[in-house]
């Protein structure tokens, strides 16, 4: 099948292969059968994506590091919403599923479409929703619920958003959902500004705009929203990172990105 994506959307894909030949290795991190199927079935050209091995062995880090975030809630909250925005055609439903939970997979129209003819559509305890995160009415579907702990993943997201756009909607969600908590993905501006270099080399249409390297700057958006946790790269010992650990020790380059855990309202 060939996946007719643009713009941010085809982002997707570059994880998405990076997952599927990750999982494909003995050693790998990251065990992802779903993923190595799937990666067959796309009638895609990935030759020109090409990263640096330490920058592949990063992604597959943070793809371990959301799913570990999502473990916890879920021993800490069985019965639990949760929301994955901007979920691609990410598997992490059934990699962190304990029988209870309630989950909402959520991206782009065209992306949702793309899940149901490779992934299948919904099923008990599994919901799609086919908009952009930025919309209301999934907010109100949802916030309408009979309330109950709330975890929200973004993994791979906020990066292509303004920062106003990401202010009103994490307010939104404080608003809507207090108690719920919020993890999300960051770069630094260097890393930005470095990557969009990489989206244009690569003729991808899309575009980042929102830098954050220190998280306690949200904290000063209003909405009580309080920061639970900071996770960087080097905070966990991988050999396959041996290569670039000297960067651990220069602040500006050990803080260029990281993964960022919010409880709101």
């Amino acid at each position: 099948m060939k996946p007719n994506l643009t713009g941010v959307a085809e982002t997707l894909l570059l994880p998405l292969n990076i997952r599927a030949r990750e999982s494909q290795r003995p050693d790998a991190i990251l065990k992802d059968q779903a993923v190595e199927d799937l990666i067959e079935r796309l009638d895609y050209d990935f030759s020109g994506f090409k990263f640096d091995k330490e920058d592949e062995v990063g992604i597959i880090l943070r793809v371990r590091q959301f799913d570990r975030y999502a473990q916890d809630f879920l021993t800490r909250n069985p019965n639990a919403l949760v929301v994955h925005l901007g979920c691609g055609l990410d598997s992490r439903f059934e990699r962190v599923d304990n029988g209870l939970v309630e989950w909402y997979d959520l991206d782009l129209p065209a992306v949702v479409d793309l899940r149901r003819q490779l992934l299948g559509g919904e099923r008990p305890r599994y919901h799609l929703l086919g908009c952009s995160m930025l919309d209301q009415p999934w907010l109100d579907e949802l916030s309408a619920l009979q309330p109950r702990p709330t975890l929200f993943l973004a993994e791979g997201v906020f990066m292509y958003l303004e920062e106003i756009q990401i202010k009103l909607f994490v307010l939104s969600l404080c608003e809507r959902f207090p108690g719920a908590e919020l993890v999300f993905d960051g770069f630094s501006q260097l890393i930005v500004w470095a990557n969009n270099r990489m989206l244009k080399r690569k003729k991808i249409s899309a575009h980042y705009s929102f830098a954050l390297t220190n998280g306690k700057d949200l904290e000063g958006w209003g909405g009580d929203i309080h920061l639970l946790e900071e996770w960087r790269y080097f905070d966990c010992d991988e050999p396959r990172l041996r290569n670039v650990r000297w960067a651990s020790h220069i602040p500006p380059l050990r803080k260029s990105s990281g993964i960022f855990r919010y409880r709101l309202g």
